[in-house]
């Protein structure tokens, strides 16, 4: 009797069974918002967190500056190709001398706890971060110490609608500048550290540090138009295996430019019938960088020789499997000052051929016998798989031409900080967002940018040359575009013949999705713009 009752009961467990696994795998994850519990979209980032602060910390990273396009607006920001547009701002005027630069705002703009912005909000958080040791206030300044001076002299807000930052001398980095600074209410920026306020498309409600996870609910009143969706869940998952598990368990929802994804990974991830797996062009870059201080890489023509003996088209097709595109500047195609200066191709012999002129000769006149006395020293960050791949077959590449390498992986952090003091040889990173403007070029190999104990500059190359620091103070300083490009084409030519760093590829923006997450459009730079218009289908 009891047996009957068991197989009677079996197919209704039957038919349940059947349906729960379509509601396990959605794997849905709520926020408790102002409003209610709403149903969030997750979505992953592979590097940390390492403040909320939109304005006074003293490091600048790309993961954080992801969460700040969600909960912030800044005065300026830029179009899909790289010019300055206004965002706060609904006008921007300069000066005829230069030396000005008069801001109109938008009205009804209103911070997540009501507050109105008025131009009292933007004076006082320019005035913050230039008062303050973070990272974003570095560039306001020239010079080092008793003869350091800051560009900007003062800021009005005549009115509540207008804001007027008055400058030393004719500056055209300012706007450049303005776009990492998100405006914050006045008085408000002790708070920023705990619990960010600020007027973008999505409210703070969490974050557990410990964790790594921050959640934030739509803004209703955004001035340009509430998201689409109610609620994000942003988690930092760093290992390159629970990030592929949690997008094929539906834990997560979406991974916008995963760089600790292998390009063979997103392959395997796009036969996953629950997911979709999208290719925009990518403005960022992948270097390699050289000190050219230290032995042997002062020697320009072992420089020269490194870049001649990667066979960057192969890599790009077989290692990357297409997901990137050739770079031969730092500067991204699209950009109007772009100009590729001397290309390096693949071409071994000729690399050999610098090596000796370099007097680093073959022992033997045979080949493959390495030809530097000991191994030239390749750091790198230990926080992505692909990273990994691509420097053991560019290690080999050097191998076959005789120029030995070992390399050392380090935490991300660790080695940020090794190439503020130069303890390095040779590195490989990604620009993210600054080398989209010309003036970057500046900022990375003007010989006063070399970094110190107590600046973090960006010419992380030690590099240092009179008639191209010459050439980039010209350029940064001439508001005449065509005369301008003039300028930035003989630097680029410069910058590529003496080669203090290598540009590699433009890095595809790869994005990793549910197919419940519908209107994903990344532009080149990969900012989170676009997560304001996501949509959550049923």
């Amino acid at each position: 009797m009891r047996a009957r009752k068991i197989a009677a009961v079996l197919p209704v467990l039957l038919v349940a069974a059947l349906l729960l696994p379509s509601c396990r795998n959605r794997n849905e994850t709520f926020v408790e918002t102002s409003s209610g519990r709403v149903q969030a979209i997750v979505i992953a980032l592979s590097d940390k967190i390492s403040t909320l602060d939109p304005i006074g910390s003293p490091t600048v990273d790309a993961a954080s500056e992801r969460i700040r396009a969600l909960i912030f607006n800044s005065l300026v920001k830029k179009n899909e190709k790289f010019d300055y547009i206004p965002d706060l701002a609904t006008e921007i005027t300069r000066s005829e001398d230069g030396l000005s630069y008069t801001f109109t705002l938008h009205d009804g703009v209103t911070f997540h706890d009501g507050r109105p912005l008025t131009s009292g909000d933007v004076k006082y958080t320019i005035e913050a971060v230039l008062a303050s040791s973070s990272g974003k206030a570095a560039s306001f300044f020239e010079g080092t110490g008793e003869s350091k001076q800051g560009f900007v002299t003062g800021i009005e807000a005549p009115d509540p609608r207008t804001v007027i930052i008055r400058l030393r001398k004719p500056w055209l980095g300012l706007l450049s500048n303005l776009v990492p600074i998100g405006i914050v209410p006045k008085d408000s920026a002790a708070e920023q550290k705990t619990r960010p306020l600020g007027s973008g498309p999505f409210k703070f409600v969490s974050y557990d540090s410990a964790q790594q996870v921050i959640s934030v609910e739509a803004n209703p009143n955004y001035w340009e138009g509430a998201p689409k969706v109610g609620a994000l869940q942003v988690r930092v998952i760093e290992d390159a295996n629970a990030l592929q598990a949690e997008l094929k368990s539906g834990g997560v929802s979406l991974a916008p430019l995963p760089t600790n994804l292998t390009p063979d990974a997103f392959k395997a991830l796009e036969q996953d019938s629950k997911l979709q797996v999208i290719q925009f062009p990518g403005a960022n870059v992948v270097y390699l960088g050289f000190n050219v201080q230290k032995p042997p890489l002062d020697n320009v023509k072992l420089r020269q020789a490194i870049a001649y003996a990667i066979d960057r088209e192969t890599l790009i097709r077989d290692l990357l499997l297409g997901q990137a595109k050739i770079a031969h500047s730092i500067l991204p195609e699209k950009s109007w000052a772009f100009s590729p200066g001397h290309k390096y191709g693949f071409d071994p012999e000729k690399a050999k051929q610098l090596l000796d002129e370099a007097g680093f000769r073959d022992p033997d006149g045979d080949g493959p016998q390495m030809r530097l006395p000991q191994s030239i020293n390749f750091k790198i960050t230990s926080a992505s798989a692909a990273t990994r791949q691509y420097v053991d077959v560019i290690r080999d590449y050097l191998k076959r031409v005789g120029i030995p390498v070992e390399v050392e992986m380090l935490e991300t952090n660790t080695l940020l900080a090794q190439l503020k003091t130069g303890d390095f040889q040779m590195m490989t990173l990604r620009w993210v967002g600054g080398n989209q403007d010309p003036i970057f070029l500046k900022d990375i190999f003007y010989s006063t940018e070399v970094p110190t104990q107590d600046r973090a500059g960006r010419n992380r190359s030690r590099y240092r040359n009179p008639e191209l620091d010459r050439i980039l103070e010209e350029a940064v300083n001439t508001a005449d575009r065509e005369k301008a490009l003039g300028l930035y084409r003989q630097a680029q030519e410069i910058i590529s013949n003496e080669l203090p760093m290598l540009p590699l590829w433009y890095p595809a923006n790869m994005v990793v999705a549910n197919r419940m997450v519908g209107s994903i459009k990344v532009d080149g730079s990969g900012d989170w713009s676009f997560v304001r218009h996501l949509t959550l289908n049923k």
